[in-house]
């Protein structure tokens, strides 16, 4: 059992800290504005610390799994955040889906603070989570990886190692961009279909006969055909963040993307005219309404 300070309890957040307390842990947490979950894992046996310092004073291992570089950042540093209070060998594990220049900064100032510093971005959803079944992507020093692989393989069913640390969220963000774009551009072949005067159903049978069958492509075509958005529960903004994020990455390596100019202009215009909320698999719409003569 380990002494875990875990922050940032939203659907997959909160998941994983149930498995945690499933798994013998001894857990902190700290939340941010929905109490629901917060109250569920308190009444489990976890407490609740007052700040990120603190929840860092009582740790073996920091946990965070928030949304975006800068919510990382804003946890990580200041006079309440996770540095300040870091002990002597802790590692700080970094599970959501961020970019890899802040992670390789926040890195060296926890290893200035003592602690190591690992990035585990997550793959599959938070059923899988409760189960302990998730992809985990991890990279960093590999005597720290090695110290809490216990405690990760209590969380997924695939844990990897990818190298020096950014790699993990470096491949994370490589596979939400390639998935993203397969996404839409299933989206858009259904919404073309439509304009075409020919049943969705037939372009995805002749599509899931050859070498083109994806499960992406079975995701979209759980709601274009069957009407059920929650096969991909991902949201439009959270992929048009991560598509972005791609695109930044490869900015700050000095070179351009090409391939997902086309994919995050839509992911962000859906995102802009009121459709963020709405799942990936949802962009058919959002492409039926600009394929419209």
């Amino acid at each position: 059992m380990s002494k875990i300070g875990f922050i940032g309890v939203g659907l997959m957040g909160a998941s994983m800290a149930h498995r945690l307390i499933d798994q013998g842990h001894e857990l902190q947490i700290l939340g941010n504005r929905n109490r629901e979950n917060i109250t569920a894992l308190v009444d489990r046996g976890a407490t609740e610390a007052a700040s990120a310092a603190e929840l860092a004073k009582a740790s073996e291992i920091v946990m965070l799994c928030v949304g975006t570089s800068d919510q990382v950042e804003s946890r990580m540093r200041g006079a309440d955040g996770v540095i300040a209070g870091l002990n002597s060998d802790a590692v700080v594990i970094d599970f959501g889906t961020s970019l890899p220049a802040s992670t390789r900064a926040l890195g060296q100032e926890v290893a200035n603070a003592g602690g190591q510093y690992l990035d585990a971005p997550l793959g599959r959803t938070p059923a899988h989570a409760k189960d302990g079944l998730l992809n985990i992507m991890c990279a960093g020093d590999e005597a720290a990886y090695k110290k809490v692989l216990p405690v990760l393989n209590d969380l997924g069913e695939n844990v990897f190692h990818l190298g020096g640390l950014g790699a993990g969220h470096t491949v994370k963000l490589i596979n939400n961009f390639f998935g993203m774009t397969v996404a839409n551009a299933m989206a858009e072949a259904f919404a073309m279909a439509d304009v075409q005067g020919v049943e969705r159903n037939a372009v995805y049978e002749v599509m899931a006969a050859g070498p083109l069958h994806s499960g992406m492509m079975d995701f979209v075509k759980g709601y274009g055909v069957d009407g059920d958005p929650a096969q991909l529960a991902f949201a439009i903004k959270n992929a048009a963040k991560d598509v972005g994020y791609y695109a930044q990455m490869a900015q700050q390596a000095g070179v351009k993307s090409v391939m997902s100019a086309s994919t995050l202009a839509a992911l962000s215009d859906a995102n802009a005219t009121g459709r963020g909320d709405e799942m990936v698999s949802q962009m058919v719409d959002y492409y039926a309404s600009k394929l419209k003569a």
